[in-house]
Formats: structure tokens, C-alpha cells, sequence
């Protein structure tokens, strides 16, 4: 597959899955019930959330991220969830397309790197 073809919309559909995994993952030996980890899930992949997460992430990525960060970012979504941020959602899109990049692209280190970082931001948020 030619990674660079696919559209940023695609990238980032990939990416979703990518961080509601790794989140999931990350959350689930924490011994919580289940209702509880779904907030706390969903309290890191919400629009907001992976919007602040790109904005502090944005100075470590290299020019290659940045152009795939900011095609994202400007790409034409058809619709946005009624409890997101026009603004918000642009940058989560482009964090999940960060993410679906390095997935499809079979750059684990840096995506697991990425991953880190956005979980160690996230909890500092």
C-alpha cells in the first residue's frame, strides 16, 4: 500500500482505532470497573483532548509530520460531532492522521513513541 496516496481523512480513520486501542490498552489493568474506564477513555480520545495533545506534540514532529499534521488539519470533513469544536476537530483529525500514518507506514518506534508522549501529555492536561 502507498501510504502517501491515501487521503488525510483516510490516515486519520486508521489513527482513531490506533489511540482508542492503545488508550484502552494503557487503561485497562488499572483494576477500575468498566464504566469508569469508558470515561476515562473517552476523556483522552475526545476532539479537545487530541486537539491540546497535538499543540504540545507539535515542536518534537520533523517536516514530514508537519505536512501531514497540517493536510489533516485542512481537509474537508463532511461532518463534526455535535460535541466537538469546530477547531478542536480539525486538530484531532490531524493527530489520528499523525498516528494512521505511522500505523500503515510500519514506523512502530515513533508511533509508540507519539503514543507515549500523548498519554503523558494527556495526563498532564
Amino acid at each position: 500500500m502507498d501510504v502517501d496516496s491515501l487521503s488525510a481523512l483516510a490516515l486519520a480513520f486508521v489513527g482513531d482505532s490506533v489511540f482508542d486501542l492503545f488508550i484502552r490498552t494503557a487503561l485497562v489493568g488499572s483494576g477500575k470497573k468498566v464504566r469508569d474506564l469508558h470515561r476515562e477513555a473517552v476523556s483522552f480520545v475526545k476532539a479537545s483532548a487530541q486537539a491540546d495533545i497535538l499543540k504540545k506534540l507539535e515542536p518534537e514532529l520533523d517536516s514530514k509530520e508537519r505536512d501531514i499534521v497540517r493536510n489533516a488539519r485542512n481537509a474537508k470533513v463532511n461532518t463534526v460531532p455535535k460535541h466537538a469544536d469546530i477547531a478542536d476537530y480539525h486538530y484531532s483529525t490531524a493527530f489520528e492522521a499523525l498516528l494512521g500514518y505511522h500505523y500503515l507506514s510500519g514506523n512502530t518506534e515513533r508511533l509508540h513513541e507519539l503514543l507515549h508522549l500523548a498519554y503523558d501529555v494527556n495526563m498532564n492536561i
